[in-house]
């Protein structure tokens, strides 16, 4: 198991290599080129130039977060082949850079949503949290104005301000689009991208839908054990795997986050985890917590054990964190807290590892 950190390059972030360096047992980074528009191939030259910036703090480049899938990918169209074939290409580029994992996501349109970036606590911290009556009732205007107007100034993954104008055309074409259908484009992707998995030795970790049920209508396809795996049975290849986001499938109290741990770990399907912990204060209604067990309504230690106990050796990185001790910065992506849930896991992964 590697404990890796995300982080945002080109000065956008406020937490810095020098800092993630610091914070014990930290091994890497996983990053991004945000810059570059969702389909079009990473180059070499700009691969590098984050690697050896990354590198010159000795931490490692082998997780990506995230290369995104373009929507014509997603949406079937003609001009999916152009948009595979460029990723394919930008998947060669990473694996010659080492990278040695790529988290992406399959979800349509929206990436994530938070109904507010930052709920104040009663510990006088702040966290990214989530109402569903409340998002439900918001136009597609608001929700993308809330986010842009609550960054802090920092670019929010999966909210660019590039696709915006094409937000409400994709969730009428979706209206009209069978969750059946949307499922064989993604077996269209797999099957076009799994070879070159296997030939760059690179694997493939879908993130779960966040939150888990759907908003605006949109097709939810990796949001509970059933979905997860009839995603892994689309195509068989050891290659294709999970991101095991607690956080992500946790919101949904039906989800057995430990279980789902267990089962697909033990497959060796997990290739990378985000550890985080949420606390629920409602029907479809929950904040994020400190990572501790008991800040939280998810149990920690029975999610690290079950990846430990099954074999997993992949990345975990602490996932959002609340804001503490006065930070501001990219909601849910502040240092202190996150840099205290990292040590948390690792504290629970040497004591599981020596008791058993």
């Amino acid at each position: 198991m590697k404990m890796i950190f995300r982080w945002f390059p080109h000065g956008d972030d406020t937490v810095t290599l020098n800092q993630i360096r610091q914070i014990p047992g930290m091994t890497g980074v996983c990053t991004t080129l945000p810059h570059i528009p969702v389909g079009e191939v990473w180059t070499k030259e700009e691969i590098l130039s984050v690697k050896n910036e990354i590198n010159s703090f000795d931490l490692e480049m082998e997780v990506i977060e995230s290369v995104n899938i373009h929507e014509d990918i997603k949406k079937g169209f003609d001009t999916r082949d152009m948009y595979i074939e460029k990723y394919i290409q930008t998947m060669k580029n990473l694996s010659e850079a080492g990278v040695k994992c790529i988290c992406y996501n399959f979800m349509p349109v929206m990436d994530w949503f938070r109904s507010n970036l930052a709920l104040d606590l009663p510990d006088g911290s702040n966290a990214m949290s989530y109402s569903h009556n409340y998002a439900s009732s918001l136009s597609l205007e608001s929700i993308t104005k809330s986010i842009v107007d609550n960054s802090n100034n920092f670019s929010m993954p999966g909210w660019e301000p590039e696709r915006f104008h094409e937000m409400a055309d994709s969730i009428k074409f979706y209206e009209t689009m069978s969750i059946e259908d949307y499922f064989k484009n993604i077996k269209y992707f797999l099957d076009a991208i799994m070879p070159y998995a296997e030939e760059y030795d690179i694997n493939f970790a879908v993130h779960p839908d966040d939150p888990p049920w759907p908003l605006f209508n949109l097709p939810k396809v990796v949001n509970n054990a059933d979905s997860i795996r009839k995603y892994l049975n689309l195509n068989t290849s050891k290659r294709n795997g999970l991101t095991l986001c607690t956080g992500s499938l946790g919101a949904n109290p039906d989800n057995d986050v430990p279980a789902m741990a267990k089962e697909f770990s033990s497959m060796g399907k997990v290739h990378f985890a985000h550890i985080r912990n949420v606390k629920f204060t409602g029907d479809k209604d929950f904040h994020e917590s400190a990572h501790l067990s008991d800040c939280g309504s998810l149990d920690m230690f029975a999610i690290v054990k079950a990846l430990y106990d099954n074999g997993f050796d992949g990345y975990i990185r602490p996932d959002h964190g609340r804001m503490i001790w006065g930070e501001t910065g990219r909601p849910g992506y502040g240092l202190y807290d996150r840099a205290l849930g990292s040590n948390y896991i690792l504290g629970l992964w040497e004591a599981i590892k020596r008791l058993s």
